[in-house]
């Protein structure tokens, strides 16, 4: 029976969808990634665009957050007050970030930070079993850690083939790679691209780069088996003589492979202090990191706090620059 895990770790919440033993949904939600998808905000007009259209607003949150307006009502003077509803929260990518984006609230609506982690995954109906880390590490049995090494390394292996995935600021990128019959290899890969693109919750543009196929009804059964594997809603095109494919899905949040990728520091952080909350132990906790990963926990003292008052430990930071990865807690 699927069942959501959830955990509130201390600054970043994950979750899981597991079903027959394996993740086939996981989402995590950190501190400071900015207002939710729903959430209603009042914000200041700073920049007018034209005709209603390219309009910038100030979200009235801490960190100068700023989002783009879509309909902006024409000649709207700079500096008016909105209150504006979240689309889109914002997204990092390489070499640029984009901003949030917002259409304009209904007058009277009440200011809500939206659905959170845990509202999300409880609306899908599936029972949740919110987890905590004196009990078994239901999510790492899952196969959690292999899940986050995958997403690092871009690396998905599958009987008979293996993926490779990159998220690039025009697109994500899926190659399918080995041996073999090709349509064999194709099947096989289509399956495993659908899972991954589930599993890390990857919108936006996709492009699929299959074995060629120069049969037209062989090309025929891989768009028939993406669509009955790849949840919807979604768009795409029929694999062409290339073996190309590309699928267009929404994108209100960043996926699991843009926070994690291009968030290292942040990555690092979430997982040493998961490490921590289950270090076995009594006395001084010692958390040991690269320096920026350790600098990035001490600017936010309220971890540190939590951390101590979950383990009922004193909590030491330790940089080393000879650590590689999370670093180590114990």
């Amino acid at each position: 029976m699927p069942e959501w895990l959830y955990e509130a770790g201390i600054g970043e919440a994950r979750a899981a969808l597991v079903e027959d033993r394996e993740i086939v949904e996981a989402r995590i939600e950190r501190e400071g990634e900015g207002p939710r998808v729903g959430a209603v905000v009042a914000a200041k007009l700073v920049e007018a665009g034209r005709g209603g259209k390219g309009a910038l607003v100030a979200l009235d949150r801490a960190g100068d957050l700023q989002a783009t307006l879509a309909d902006a009502p024409p000649a709207t003077p700079t500096g008016t007050r909105l209150t504006v509803e979240i689309t889109r929260m914002a997204l990092r990518e390489r070499g640029r970030d984009k901003p949030a984006r917002a259409r304009l609230a209904e007058t009277g609506t009440a200011l809500t930070d939206g659905p959170d982690l845990y509202a999300r995954i409880s609306a899908t109906g599936i029972p949740v079993a919110e987890l905590a880390s004196t009990g078994p590490d239901r999510l790492e049995q899952a196969g959690w850690s292999e899940l986050i090494d995958s997403v690092r390394s871009g690396h998905w292996p599958f009987a008979g083939g293996a993926l490779w995935v990159d998220a690039t600021p025009a697109m994500v990128l899926i190659d399918i790679d080995g041996e073999g019959d090709a349509l064999t290899l194709a099947k096989a890969g289509a399956a495993a691209a659908a899972g991954v693109i589930r599993r890390c919750d990857i919108g936006g543009s996709i492009a699929i780069d299959f074995p060629s196929l120069r049969d037209r009804a062989a090309r025929q059964a891989i768009d028939a088996l993406v669509d009955d594997m790849l949840p919807q809603p979604f768009e795409r095109t029929a694999v062409n003589g290339f073996g190309l494919m590309q699928i267009i899905r929404r994108r209100a949040r960043p996926s699991l492979i843009e926070q994690i990728c291009l968030d290292p520091v942040a990555t690092d952080a979430a997982l040493l202090l998961r490490q921590a909350e289950r270090a076995v132990g009594t006395g001084l906790l010692s958390m040991t990191a690269r320096p920026v990963v350790i600098d990035h926990i001490a600017a936010n003292p309220a971890w540190i706090d939590a951390l101590q008052a979950r383990t009922g430990r004193r909590v030491e930071l330790a940089a080393d620059a000879a650590m590689k990865g999370a670093g180590h807690a114990q």
